[in-house]
């Protein structure tokens, strides 16, 4: 029972601000804060996963994109974290961290993404990945654009906006106060990443090598997976919230669309890789042929080099008993005959 407008499910010492966390009544925050656990925990795993497998991939060209998957794992995270700041209510900290962070930690992933796609097409078309330092310092450059749009956008709007009244609540603080069409808007890098990302891997695709067609196949799922949630949740909060839920809807949409993103790269491009990418690029039949190389060798070897041994006597007995070129011979009828 609640007490003091304290809601069902939470504590009354638990302060209003994070009511979400554990309020009955609002389902969707304890839901998504199970998921969104879950999600911090099983990220963590396979990034630990992704890193031990490292010495036991046979194949040099995968373990050359470690790097960005392990980049692409940490964003991942950190969107799963994320999710818990649109799920507490508002303050000048929280509603910082959703402007700054939401397209910062997808500019990173999409960024991962986008690379992946570039070096599955050198991969396809010249048979050689470029550098692994080439292609995390081309992440991160697409990474910093993101940084710097949301940072120049986080200072005009809170450090040239007047200040409120001393009496203002804390939902009504300068990073609180935004519409929702400039949140979408400074967005739109974030957008062109990820149509980029699935045009690089749908070029993958549409090429003629098949060994690399499976990993692209990965990134056009997670892409278009990606557009569906962004287009949902861009609808619903421009147009959607204004109509029928009005601004309480707004944290559900955005929590629900990071919850729901995070995941999907979990399931359609991270577990695929950790799970099947190690020992991927490799002939099973070839490596178990190969298993004992030398024995195989050694024993033909040593056939062979009887075989010829034998010959060498043989020929060398056969010449013996051959007479010698210029040699006379002996006639059949003594001269005394004659």
């Amino acid at each position: 029972m609640a007490t003091n407008g304290t809601p069902a499910g939470c504590g009354a010492d638990v302060a209003s601000l994070y009511y979400n966390l554990c309020d009955l009544g609002a389902a969707w925050g304890v839901v998504l804060e199970a998921l969104a656990a879950a999600g911090v925990v099983f990220s963590f795993v396979l990034l630990v996963a992704l890193l031990a497998s490292v010495p036991f991939a046979r194949d040099q060209e995968r373990r050359s994109a470690v790097a960005l998957h392990a980049g692409f794992l940490v964003g991942t995270f950190g969107l799963f974290g994320l999710t818990f700041a649109f799920i507490v209510g508002k303050d000048f900290s929280t509603c910082c961290s959703r402007r700054f962070l939401f397209g910062v930690l997808f500019a990173g992933c999409f960024a991962c993404l986008l690379m992946q796609s570039v070096r599955l097409n050198v991969l396809a078309r010249r048979g050689a990945a470029p550098r692994a330092w080439v292609l995390c310092l081309a992440a991160a450059a697409l990474w910093l654009v993101e940084v710097v749009i949301n940072t120049e956008w986080l200072i005009i709007t809170v450090v040239r906006r007047p200040p409120g009244p001393p009496n203002a609540t804390a939902s009504s603080a300068a990073p609180c106060d935004i519409a929702n069409e400039d949140f979408v808007m400074a967005l739109i890098y974030v957008m062109v990443l990820i149509l980029a990302a699935a045009a690089a891997s749908l070029a993958v695709m549409a090429g003629k090598h098949g060994r690399w067609k499976k990993d692209a196949a990965f990134i056009v799922l997670t892409s278009a997976a990606s557009v569906g949630i962004w287009v949902a949740w861009i609808v619903m909060y421009v147009y959607g919230n204004s109509r029928r839920g009005g601004p309480s809807w707004d944290d559900p949409t955005l929590a629900i669309a990071l919850v729901a993103n995070a995941w999907a790269f979990l399931l359609l491009y991270t577990i695929p890789h950790v799970c099947g990418g190690a020992g991927a690029g490799e002939d099973p039949q070839s490596f178990g042929e190969d298993l004992y190389p030398n024995r195989a060798v050694g024993y033909e070897t040593i056939l062979k080099e009887q075989k010829g041994q034998n010959m060498f006597v043989e020929n060398k007995a056969f010449s013996m008993e051959e007479p010698k070129q210029g040699a006379s011979v002996p006639s059949p009828v003594s001269p005394q005959a004659v």
